[in-house]
């Protein structure tokens, strides 16, 4: 009976990120490229539903909120997209960063209303969605030498 674990097949490739949804059916994996797969576990073994592929350089940080069911993901090309299921697809939000160096890890807060993203600036970007221009925004935690 294979278990939860058993996501990459022959060859063996490295996973760069990853992320469980809510329930722990479904998980959001980057094999260390631009690109994040969904996968959900069916019938006994992993599935692939959707490849999200907005990055243009590897993915460095995945997290998947487990009540809003949104994903965030960030990645070396200095960008970071929210991710939302609609209508069966997911719609990417670019995310307004601010930052001269790659983005490396990325979270949700627990209200599941801003996260944090962190980067090789040496500084942590705070993003919270702005309402009146519809965007994700960001506000940066730096701290001096």
């Amino acid at each position: 009976m294979p278990t939860k674990y058993q996501v990459v097949s022959n060859p063996v490739a490295p996973v760069g990120a990853h992320s469980w949804n809510g329930d722990r059916t479904q998980v959001a994996v980057s094999p260390n490229n631009h690109l994040v797969h969904i996968y959900a576990f069916k019938a006994g073994g992993f599935q692939l539903l959707h490849t999200l592929d907005n990055h243009t350089e590897r993915v460095t940080g995945i997290d998947w909120a487990a009540k809003s069911n949104r994903i965030v993901t960030c990645a070396a090309d200095r960008n970071a997209y929210v991710w939302e299921l609609k209508d069966g697809a997911w719609k990417p939000a670019l995310v307004i960063l601010r930052i001269n160096r790659a983005a490396t890890c990325v979270k949700w807060s627990p209200l599941e209303n801003k996260f944090a993203v962190g980067s090789g600036a040496r500084l942590i970007s705070v993003c919270y969605f702005e309402n009146e221009n519809d965007w994700w925004v960001s506000k940066h935690i730096k701290k001096p030498i």
